[in-house]
């Protein structure tokens, strides 16, 4: 069994980018990072768990990715669980709920990451169900939890969701980002009554993300659309770049507005 300073040094040698956390600045935390067996979601979970916190990890269908990500974690010295659950499944949520209450009376880190919309092989209704209903009850189901330990709840969208009453986006994105931003207003409705239970809330939002899953569905329905992006912008972040930034925003302070906003913003009209 290695020293403490040793099993931190090797979590965060699972992270791409420097720690953005304090290494130990979570020991004794709790988190849980949705739609976390690949992309942002497992970097953030990987960041986390290297500043010390017990991490769950939350899958749709990906079992195997996430349960390797969970060996590459307690392979470094840290804790991690993976748990499969459809957000967009009350039974199912209620599950993992009970699941990580047995496990923890409280949980300080929930981060609202799993999102989606794009797929072929879903209803038309599919990414509201996702991206604002989902997101809505799947805190409610954690709220005593996040209660208990005064947590923080991360809710992860795009620049072209969160900006899309006021700036256009690519017609194939559109329907995303619209739900995406009806489920960010949801959860925004929540603040008051969430600050009330000392329950923190911030919305992370960043332009599009190098790598992600969401890139790679746009560039193939819009071919060039990532290029011009780029372009547009100067620079577009990785995903560990972006995932820093999301688990940054666990511990930073709350700005007044609720909103942490990442990369250009000059292209997007403010409301």
């Amino acid at each position: 069994m290695g020293t403490v300073e040793g099993r931190r040094g090797r979590l965060a040698s699972l992270v791409r980018v420097s720690n953005p956390i304090p290494a130990g600045s979570l020991a004794g935390k709790h988190a849980l990072v949705t739609g976390s067996s690949r992309g942002i979601g497992a970097d953030t979970a990987r960041y986390l768990a290297a500043a010390g916190a017990e991490v769950w990890l939350n899958y749709r269908s990906k079992a195997p990715r996430a349960e390797k990500l969970v060996a590459e974690i307690e392979a470094a010295g840290g804790k991690a669980h993976a748990i499969g659950a459809d957000l967009t499944d009350e039974e199912s949520v209620a599950a993992f709920a009970a699941d990580v209450r047995r496990a923890t009376a409280a949980l300080d880190i929930l981060v609202l990451n799993a999102s989606g919309g794009m797929e072929s092989d879903r209803g038309e209704d599919y990414a509201m169900k996702l991206n604002r209903d989902a997101q809505v009850s799947f805190l409610q189901a954690f709220r005593p939890l996040l209660a208990a330990a005064s947590g923080r709840v991360v809710f992860v969208t795009s620049h072209q969701a969160h900006f899309i009453r006021t700036t256009p986006t690519m017609p194939e994105y559109e329907p995303v980002a619209r739900s995406k931003r009806a489920g960010e207003d949801a959860l925004r409705e929540l603040i008051p009554g969430l600050e009330a239970e000392g329950i923190g809330f911030v919305v992370v939002s960043g332009d599009m993300i190098e790598g992600t899953i969401t890139a790679t569905l746009l560039e193939r329905a819009n071919p060039g659309a990532i290029a011009s992006r780029r372009e547009s912008a100067g620079r577009l972040y990785n995903v560990a770049e972006f995932a820093a930034e999301v688990a940054r925003a666990t511990i930073d302070p709350i700005p007044d507005d609720h909103t942490r906003l990442v990369g250009d913003t000059s292209s997007f009209r403010g409301e």
